[in-house]
Order: structure tokens, then C-alpha cells, then sequence
């Protein structure tokens, strides 16, 4: 039986820049096999696209919701996209 891969574009608010919120994202995606980027914006969120298998894509964003250790997640805005990337890896942007 093949599994359902869904796309999902994220912003995250809170203390999540200069706390390895990034880094800690970038180890939930390997964990849980999700390809995507994610970056820093100017107005102090976190965006990422990801995309992954389900329900893995779901066990990945309760991780980013729960946050690193040293972050804060005020909250998480996920939409779920309709089209799928031809992502074949995680990476952080600038």
C-alpha cells in the first residue's frame, strides 16, 4: 500500500530566531523523513515548505509545534498544498 505524501507551507511564530530552532528542524526532517526548506524572515518567524509521507508530515509539525529546546512556539500557521515538489532533501536557507 503506498502512503500519502502532502506538502505543507509553515510559519512559526515566537522566540524561534538565534535559539537553534533552524538546526532543530532540520534534525525533526531527517527524523522523520521530510524533505523541504526552511528559513528566517525579517519579521522574527520561521517559514518552511515540507513535504513528507503521512502520517509522518503530521509527527514532524507536533515537533516544530513542541519547539527546541531553548525556543518558544507562540503559534504555528500551516496551510497544506495541493501540489508537490520534487524536493530530495532538507535544507536551511539565508
Amino acid at each position: 500500500m503506498n502512503k500519502v505524501k502532502k506538502r505543507f507551507h509553515i510559519v512559526v511564530h515566537g522566540r524561534v530566531q538565534g535559539v537553534g530552532f533552524r538546526y532543530y528542524t532540520q534534525q525533526q526532517a531527517s527524523h522523520h523523513n521530510i524533505v523541504g526548506w526552511v528559513r528566517n524572515n525579517p519579521d522574527e518567524t520561521v517559514e518552511m515548505d515540507i513535504q513528507g509521507e503521512f502520517p509522518e508530515a503530521e509527527s514532524f509539525i507536533s515537533a516544530i509545534e513542541k519547539g527546541s529546546p531553548y525556543s518558544y512556539v507562540e503559534k504555528v500557521d500551516r496551510k497544506e498544498m495541493a501540489d508537490l515538489k520534487d524536493y530530495n532533501s532538507f535544507h536551511i536557507t539565508h
